[in-house]
């Protein structure tokens, strides 16, 4: 049962929903194959039926934790923390990212960007849903762009979704990992006929770790 006062501090981002937490290598995008300590937070709304980690939906089977003791079991491990979930802008970033920056740590996100951007960060990884697209603060700060490929139609949408992003943005496109031997073959040459995407695998699925 979580008390009226559990909750107000979770509402100011004093403490959050983790559900897990751990040192791995970084197996998507930009930084994959770099080692990072994950912070995963519990509670999404966005619903995606391919979702990998469905069992991050509901906060509330997650335990508050409080906002400095993440910080510090990250500390322990390294200086790179990725914040995921879920969906960690569900809840204010603020006090994570500072208690973090604080202490020297780089700060990434992965995100759907559907709520407000709060934190400070130093690398936005975007990986917009139909179901619930980013705001526009999001798109304007996003540091990468991950369009997950389910099925043919998500060409389409990942050029929408590219067309909202700074020019700065890097984009790439990522097969459902269910799909990727239907789809796989699909990305390389939609990139091959479209060099501004690059592919991006799970890696850490391959290599059997976290």
């Amino acid at each position: 049962m979580v008390t009226a006062e559990t909750h107000e501090l979770v509402k100011k981002g004093e403490m959050l929903p983790l559900m897990e937490e751990f040192y791995t290598i970084q197996g998507e995008g930009y930084y994959k194959g770099t080692a990072a300590y994950f912070v995963r937070i519990g509670g999404c709304d966005v619903g995606c039926h391919w979702c990998d980690v469905k069992e991050s939906w509901n906060a509330d089977v997650h335990p508050p934790t409080l906002t400095s003791q993440i910080v510090a079991n990250a500390l322990k491990y390294s200086d790179t923390v990725v914040v995921t979930g879920g969906e960690p802008l569900t809840w204010d970033m603020t006090k994570l990212t500072q208690g973090l920056k604080e202490r020297g740590a780089k700060t990434h996100i992965e995100t759907s960007g559907a709520y407000k951007l709060t934190g400070v960060w130093d690398w936005i990884c975007l990986s917009p849903k139909k179901l619930k697209l980013p705001t526009k603060e999001v798109y304007e700060n996003a540091n990468e762009l991950k369009v997950i490929v389910y099925n043919k139609s998500d060409f389409e949408f990942a050029e929408e979704q590219a067309s909202k992003v700074s020019e700065d943005c890097i984009l790439y496109l990522q097969p459902e990992w269910s799909k990727r031997d239907k789809m796989i073959p699909i990305i390389v040459d939609y990139v091959m006929k479209h060099p501004k995407w690059k592919v991006s695998l799970q890696t850490h699925k391959y290599l059997n770790i976290p």
